[in-house]
């Protein structure tokens, strides 16, 4: 019964922020990015900022449910390179910094080029996948 007051409330924060015209991430320090599918929408920030080639960074991100998306159980972050068919040789790790908003730590792009920086939302059974683009040069 709290579990279910705690998400209630939780939803009725966002649902509150939304209108009072805040955005999702405003909180987050730095050049922020938004990245969306019809039921998350994710803004983050990288530090550094831009994001250097062959040097760890990290991913500080928002995750903000739209209506009828459930509340997030877990995230999990990764990078790819299309083009090249492999991925990071790191494993980052994702962890909370508030309820809604997590860090990744450990992220390395070992070469330039486009990156698809995945974000895949747990919430109950489903998984859905946002994915943004970035080019290293």
């Amino acid at each position: 019964m709290i579990v279910a007051h705690a998400a209630t409330l939780f939803i009725a924060t966002l649902a509150a922020a939304s209108s009072a015209g805040q955005t999702c991430g405003g909180d987050l320090a730095g050049p922020r990015h938004l990245v969306e599918n019809a039921r998350y929408a994710i803004a983050y920030v990288t530090v550094p900022d831009p994001v250097p080639v062959g040097q760890h960074f990290v991913v500080d991100f928002s995750v903000c449910p739209r209506a009828g998306a459930g509340i997030p159980d877990a995230v999990r972050v990764d990078a790819s390179m299309p083009e090249h068919k492999h991925g990071m040789n790191y494993r980052p790790g994702v962890f909370v910094i508030r309820p809604g908003t997590y860090r990744a730590e450990g992220l390395l792009f070992h070469m330039p080029g486009r990156w698809d920086l995945t974000f895949d939302v747990v919430a109950g059974t489903t998984i859905e996948r946002v994915t943004d683009t970035m080019r290293l040069e």
